[in-house]
Order: structure tokens, then sequence, then C-alpha cells
């Protein structure tokens, strides 16, 4: 093992895209010899895709893929951010955009199921680039939108999906919301969304936040001071009462108002949401994998 040192490790891992672990295992078994190393991750196969079932993947990339009145977000996680970019990782990750759209998946099992070129389906396909890339690789999520109106997709970085379906609008405005979902991420759409329990919690602090004084004042005056302030809170988390980021002078309903549309469903994709991710510096991970 002296003679394996991270550095041979790390420049291993950079040039076959397997993981840690594996590049470590590849370098001692062949004396540190990088070539031939190389050559035994490659003829190594699928026997190590089910060894990494249990590991987190939490980082990968949101895709979209859009014809017509239907448009589809995936989310296709790996476990490092080094493999978002690797050339095989992203050719799968758009073929299996593409497969949503075009198979008419509902859910993410009907498109882990669907046909994949050179695979069974879309899951066996996942299980074969774990054998080039070396990480878990897993089809998530995905979410399908489908309208006779105006469809405006977003993707952000790779990281942030969006997608706006308007009735009515332009292409330029559906695109313009679906980036303000992005960065602002509103969590209800319209005021009669948003539910009762959570109204009455706002109004419970609003009451508990005011002087003896505003609370001194008459039922009716007291009853308007309190939906001003619910109101205010309603515009905040709903997505037609923010200010407008491509034009703060206006909220998104004012903007839809403009056109004459109004917004008939909404959906959003971010990597690695709901995944509990261990942080860990990759140099220390080098440095403790050759501990091991």
């Amino acid at each position: 093992m002296s003679n394996i040192s991270a550095q041979l490790v790390k420049e291993l891992r950079e040039r076959s895209g397997a993981g840690m672990m594996e590049c470590k295992k590849a370098l001692v078994e062949n004396n540190g010899d990088i070539e031939v190393a190389m050559e035994w991750l490659r003829k190594s196969g699928l026997a190590k895709a089910d060894k990494k079932a249990g590991r987190v993947a939490a980082e990968g990339r949101i895709v979209a893929a859009q014809a017509g009145g239907k448009a589809v977000l995936v989310e296709v996680n790996c476990e490092t951010d080094f493999v978002t970019k690797n050339p095989d990782f992203v050719k799968f990750s758009d073929a299996v955009a593409e497969i949503a759209l075009k198979s008419g998946a509902a859910d993410i099992d009907s498109l882990k199921a669907a046909a994949y070129p050179g695979a069974a389906s879309v899951e066996e396909g996942a299980k074969a680039l774990v054998a080039t890339i070396g990480e878990k690789i897993e089809v998530r999520r995905m979410a399908r939108v489908e309208t006779d109106g105006t469809i405006g997709s977003y993707i952000h970085g790779g990281r942030i999906g969006v997608l706006v379906a308007l009735k009515g609008g332009s292409e330029e405005l559906a695109k313009g919301i679906a980036m303000h979902v992005a960065a602002m991420n509103p969590p209800y759409v319209k005021a009669e969304d948003v539910p009762a329990d959570f109204i009455a919690k706002e109004k419970e602090i609003a009451l508990a936040a005011m002087s003896d004084k505003e609370k001194n004042k008459p039922a009716d005056i007291l009853e308007k001071i309190v939906s001003g302030k619910i109101n205010k809170i309603v515009s905040e988390v709903t997505l037609v009462g923010q200010p407008y980021v491509l034009d703060t002078n206006v909220t998104v309903g004012e903007a839809l108002k403009k056109e004459g549309a109004d917004v008939a469903s909404v959906a959003r994709l971010a990597v690695g949401e709901g995944i509990e991710k261990v942080q860990e510096d990759y140099l220390a991970e080098v440095a403790k994998a050759m501990q091991v």
C-alpha cells in the first residue's frame, strides 16, 4: 500500500469515472500500475452495480423534454457533482427525459419500466451505467404537464427545473413565470390554494403580535387590520401574489392579466430535495479511503 498514493487514486478516478474504493482496489490489485488498473476497472462489469444500491445519490441533473402540448421533467441522481458532468451520464439523463416524454409515462415506476436502447428498461439502463461510471445512478422523480394552452420550461444550472402551463398568454410569458418559480419557489399558486389551517395559524400569530392599543380597537377595524396582514402573507406565499422577478413593478398575477392568461399547472423539481446527504470534503474522502 505504501506506493499507492492518494494522488494516484484521484487520477484514476478522474480518468475512469469509477468510485473511490473501486479505484483504490484496482490499484492495489495491479501493483499501482494505473494503465492496468484502468483496464481492470473496465473489465469489472455489472457485478458492481448491486453493491452500490445502499449509497446516497443526492447529486444529479434535472432534465426536460417538450413537444407540442406535452412536457416532462426528470430527476436523475448520482453520488457526486463530479459525475454530473460525465458525458455518459449527461447522455443517459437526456435520453431518459425523451423516453419519459414519448412513452407517455405518468409516474416514475412506469418510466423505469419503459424500454431503453440496448437494455430491457430505463432501470436496467441505469444499472448498466453504474459499471461505467462507478457510482449509484437513480432515476428518482418525474413530472408531466399536458395542456391545450402554452407551456414554458426553464432549467437553472441543471439543478432546478420548472414547467408552467398557461391558459392563454405567450411562450415568453410562460417561460418568464417558469424562471420566477425557479427563483422564488412559491408554495402555492393562488390564494384559494392556501390551506385554511395555514390562514388560521397566521391569524393567530398576527393577533398575538398586536399591541394592546391595537387590540382595543373596535372589532370591525381590528378585523380589517388582521385581514390586511393575512392578505400580505398570502401574497408572499402565492405565485400570483409575488412581485414578478422579470418586472418587479407588477405581480405575477398582474403580468398574467395583461395577456389575458391564467396558470393551469406548475411543476418544479430540484436536485436532491428530501434526500439526507452527508457532506464530506473530496480530499478528505481520498485520505479516508487510503486508510481503509
